[in-house]
């Protein structure tokens, strides 16, 4: 069985998606994602990123659609939404699948996932095997995709003074934050995460990648639904606003300060508490 794998989205999105990808490997594996995402696809026999496959192409008149290679299946969260596309393939053997979960279906987005492809009782927890070097340092990424889903910089700093260990921070490339560690390579990126005591952020795809790493993590959630969409891991812990949308400012520095300090020490199970 020769199998390709087409997983559109950004990095959160890609690593819930992780354990009901992984269920679906084959003789043969193929898997081709978001350009950033390709270094954290490590099950596969060959990862490519969609920008240089020309999938995108497909479809669009007047322009020359890529040679899809003989798959026997092709298991794609890509397209679903578009009916030229799927027009275009249909001689292929596609199966589309929708690339999120209903905001009602009362599923974790890994668990969704995982349902659509057959494998319900599989566990929905990510995971990337990766180098682990122990650090006596907490990493702190205080950005996301979102302003609204940003707890106040300035409160990052204050809790990081307050932290009994040093602290280093993290950010993307055009995330601005002078004293920041910065990765091009999104495995890197997770080797050095999975090195540290405590990563502590927002609701973004970095706080995804340190769940998935094995870090403890404290991830901090107001306008989007963790019981969606939180971060999964043996020692994750969610800090959520009391309602969803309320601002970031309501969960309180001496909450995350206490939790992040719990979070250092004994392993903790999967919870989320509400301040």
């Amino acid at each position: 069985m020769r199998r390709l794998i087409i997983r559109p989205g950004a990095i959160g999105d890609c690593i819930l998606a992780l354990p009901a990808m992984e269920s679906l490997k084959a003789d043969y594996t193929e898997v081709w994602v978001a350009s950033q995402n390709v270094p954290l696809i490590r099950f596969a026999d060959r990862v490519r990123s969609i920008a240089s496959s020309g999938i995108d192409l497909v479809g669009i008149p007047g322009c020359e659609p890529p040679d899809f290679p003989a798959f026997d299946s092709i298991i794609s969260w890509y397209g679903h939404g578009r009916a030229e596309f799927r027009a275009a393939v249909a001689r292929l053997p596609f199966q589309f699948l929708p690339a999120l979960p209903p905001k009602k279906s009362g599923l974790h987005a890994a668990d969704f996932f995982l349902r659509q492809v057959g494998e319900p009782g599989h566990p929905g927890i990510p995971r990337i095997e990766c180098p682990r070097a122990a650090g006596d340092y907490v990493v702190i990424h205080p950005f996301s995709g979102s302003a609204k889903k940003n707890w106040p910089l300035e409160r990052y700093r204050e809790l990081a003074c307050r932290l009994n260990c040093p602290v280093r921070w993290c950010a993307g490339p055009e995330e601005p934050l002078d004293e920041a560690v910065r990765f091009e390579n999104l495995y890197d990126l997770a080797a050095w995460l999975a090195g540290a005591r405590l990563y502590i952020g927002n609701d973004s795809g970095i706080t995804h990648l340190a769940a998935a790493a094995g870090t403890p993590v404290v991830a901090l959630f107001g306008p989007t639904d963790p019981a969606i969409w939180g971060p999964r891991g043996e020692r994750v812990l969610i800090a959520a606003t009391a309602t969803p949308g309320e601002p970031m400012e309501s969960i309180s520095l001496e909450t995350v300060l206490a939790v992040g300090r719990d979070s250092m020490g004994d392993s903790t199970p999967d919870r989320t508490a509400h301040w």
